[in-house]
């Protein structure tokens, strides 16, 4: 089902905030239901001025039904129209006109959301039926005030931060119980230390998120905030509690599906959930007119695919991804990465991310890539070159970017007779490894014993990384790494990596079997 953007009836524009904060009200608590499936609303905001007929917004979204509606404020009374169609005959199944004073609207929301339920005849549990019941105010202005700064949130170049916590400090100023609005609030100060070295506001966005919890302890928007608490802070393990708990109650919703596939990714490694919520958040989330969203979605399916060792299914979405952008240079080297799964010719994929490079030299992230292609053929001297660029730009700009890779930088750097830097560098990567809290630190800590020679340490962490699950498909390629060539000729390092990759490709075939059961691939 797809909740299409609701229209202003009205020439003021003041009245797109309620018109809106009933549409995405009505789409929340939609979400609340397991059994039906919700398109999100970035997939839906793409026809809000559309000429195209339900039946080819119904293909491109892949819904039965649509909801419409159109609204306006008219002093303290509100006006609704809303309409339920079934997409394949274009019948209308439900409609209803509401004429309410504007304290009602919660009521309304409420009232819409349970016809349309009714309607399609799914199942709704008691426990759903509560919350779609929940008013999250008794406040008409302080939930004026939250519905305006929830558009600031939504904005996509994260620049509207400041204002849309000023506005939720006003929400909270005329309703001190309003548990949204202080999980917006933390969410907010969340994303203003997101990509920051140093944090400025841990506190704040526990302090706000604390509150809303104490409010509604089974409130998605309240579960999400204190999950951003501690990832705030660094306390991942703890965090996904939260974000698990949330999609319980909010099981429709994007938003925690495509964190919590980056999440698996990027904070808890596991290959599986990476793929499982990559896949579960392409349900609900088809992208949006804008072309890099799009992209960038299917390529974060692409190198899901990838790890898992999916490789027609990865080549697939990165082409689906450099479809709607060309120039996203990430899907670029990461389709060079998938063709190098299947020819395992490092010539080829050097002289291919070459070609990447050259769409814009600054990339730090690819001029490693780069590095790495040479590193990885034994050329230490075109790969310093790039490392050097690397090296260089972190100090530079005072940066904390890919220290995982230092052993490969220092061992470079020491081939070429830079043995103090190499050391500097081999330092950093060890206090890495010692701080990691992923599946792979024990990888790690092997890869720095081999590189300084004492193969029984790392012989010995390598056994223990071999007791994980859910690696991704790159572990099998430990036998090209220069780095851990003391260890690879022994004989308990290739019993390890036999071991290691007939667990992975097993492991893979279960994984389909269970994605296809789902319906999550065919």
């Amino acid at each position: 089902i797809a909740v299409l953007p609701f229209k202003n009836d009205s020439k003021d524009s003041s009245n797109v905030d309620i018109v809106n904060g009933l549409m995405d009200a009505i789409l929340n608590n939609l979400q609340k239901v397991k059994d039906l499936r919700v398109i999100s609303r970035t997939s839906v905001e793409q026809y809000r001025n559309s000429d195209k007929s339900v039946a080819e917004i119904a293909e491109e979204l892949g819904v039965s039904y649509f909801v419409e509606g159109s609204g306006q404020k008219l002093g303290n009374q509100i006006l609704l129209n809303v309409q339920l169609i079934e997409a394949s005959s274009d019948k209308h199944l439900w409609a209803e006109q509401y004429d309410r004073e504007l304290n009602d609207i919660f009521e309304i929301q409420k009232e819409v959301a349970s016809k349309i339920v009714e309607q399609v005849e799914v199942k709704i549990t008691p426990e759903e039926l509560k919350r779609i019941e929940e008013i999250p105010t008794d406040d008409i202005v302080a939930y004026d005030f939250f519905l305006q700064g929830l558009e600031y949130l939504y904005d996509p170049t994260g620049g509207s931060l400041d204002s849309a916590i000023l506005l939720f400090s006003h929400a909270i100023e005329k309703d001190e119980d309003f548990a949204r609005a202080y999980a917006s609030t933390a969410m907010a100060y969340y994303y203003l230390d997101l990509f920051q070295a140093q944090k400025q506001f841990i506190d704040e966005t526990e302090k706000f998120a604390e509150r809303a919890y104490l409010l509604e302890p089974q409130s998605p928007q309240s579960l999400v905030a204190k999950a951003f608490s501690y990832m705030a802070k660094k306390e991942y393990e703890t965090a996904v509690t939260y974000f698990e708990k949330a999609l319980e109650y909010h099981p429709n919703s994007a938003f925690v599906l495509n964190f919590l596939s980056d999440f698996y990714t990027n904070y808890i490694p596991n290959t599986e959930k990476y793929l499982e919520f990559s896949l579960r958040g392409l349900q609900v989330d088809k992208g949006s007119n804008d072309s890099t969203v799009s992209s960038y979605l299917y390529l974060h399916l692409s190198n899901a695919f990838i790890q898992a060792g999916f490789i027609e299914e990865a080549l697939k979405y990165a082409n689906r991804s450099l479809a709607y952008n060309p120039q996203n240079i990430y899907s670029h080297y990461v389709k060079v990465y998938i063709e190098y799964a299947e020819s395992k010719d490092m010539e080829v994929t050097k002289d291919k991310l070459i070609e990447v490079y050259k769409m814009d030299t600054t990339r730090l992230d690819v001029i490693q890539e780069v590095a790495k292609s040479y590193y990885s053929l034994g050329d230490y001297e075109s790969a310093y070159y790039y490392y050097r660029k690397l090296v260089d730009a972190r100090e530079a700009y005072d940066l904390y970017l890919f220290v995982h890779e230092n052993a490969k930088i220092a061992w470079t750097f020491r081939e070429l007779g830079y043995e103090e830097e190499a050391q500097e560098l081999l330092d950093e990567y060890l206090i890495y490894c010692e701080n990691d809290q992923s599946l792979y630190q024990p990888l790690l800590m092997s890869g720095y014993y081999s590189y300084i020679r004492e193969d029984e340490k790392a012989l010995e962490y390598l056994k223990e990384f071999s007791k994980a699950d859910s690696y991704h498909m790159w572990t099998l390629y430990l036998a090209d790494e220069t780095y851990m060539k003391s260890i690879i000729s022994r004989p308990e390092f290739k019993e390890i990596m036999k071991d290691l990759e007939d667990r992975f490709w097993k492991r893979h075939e279960l994984t389909r079997k269970r994605l296809v059961k789902e319906g999550l691939i065919e």
